[in-house]
């Protein structure tokens, strides 16, 4: 293999590139409590939930996407950071700039694979397929398992409450009752070890 090929350099690139999510930390933390966690391990988790979780998914999906859009879902904070999942006014703000991440960190890629991403991104962001919406439930699945299994005192500080909690998550409920009902346990679990408030 030639190794002065354009097509591997620019692949490397993006490689080194995507590096930088591994120094970006999340409200999440990890199991000794030690530190937050970072957004590469974020996408690692969720991919592997990804295959292990499949069979609660009411419709058939295509798995191969829904891996490819969970570990490309956040290389934009690359370039914007992790923002908070409750702080609306932010997100609002910071769509554009994530839409100019992502045209960012996929223009490093050749161009065929370039387009495959950058759509991948974007079926993820407006979650029309079923496979977008299975990430997206994912996506925000995992949160809730982390806070709980690690007593996550970052995210106790947020002071978030159980109803704000539920009406970010409830659309779970629509792609998967069982997925959507082992979330009100550990949503209720973690308002009783003083996670979240009782409203």
């Amino acid at each position: 293999m030639d190794v002065n090929n354009s097509r591997l350099e620019k692949q490397m690139k993006f490689l080194s590139e995507i590096e930088k999510l591994k120094i970006v930390y999340r409200q999440n933390g990890i199991i000794d409590g030690t530190r937050q966690e970072n957004s590469a391990e974020h996408s690692w988790h969720i991919s592997l939930m990804a295959f292990i979780l499949m069979e609660y998914c009411r419709e058939k999906i295509d798995i191969t996407i829904v891996i490819k859009m969970l570990l490309i879902h956040d290389l934009v904070e690359i370039y914007t950071g992790d923002t908070f999942l409750y702080d609306q006014e932010k997100r609002d703000q910071i769509k554009e700039d994530e839409a100019e991440a992502a045209a960012k960190i996929f223009s490093l890629l050749p161009s065929d694979q370039k387009d495959e991403y950058l759509k991948l991104w974007n079926e993820f962001e407006e979650r029309k397929t079923k496979e977008s919406q299975y990430a997206a439930v994912l996506d925000n699945f995992q949160p809730l398992l982390n806070h709980y299994i690690t007593n996550n005192q970052n995210i106790k500080g947020k002071k978030l409450t159980k109803s704000q909690i539920i009406k970010k998550k409830e659309f779970i409920k629509n792609f998967s009752e069982e997925i959507w009902n082992f979330a009100v346990k550990i949503i209720d679990d973690s308002v009783n070890i003083g996670l979240y408030n009782i409203d």
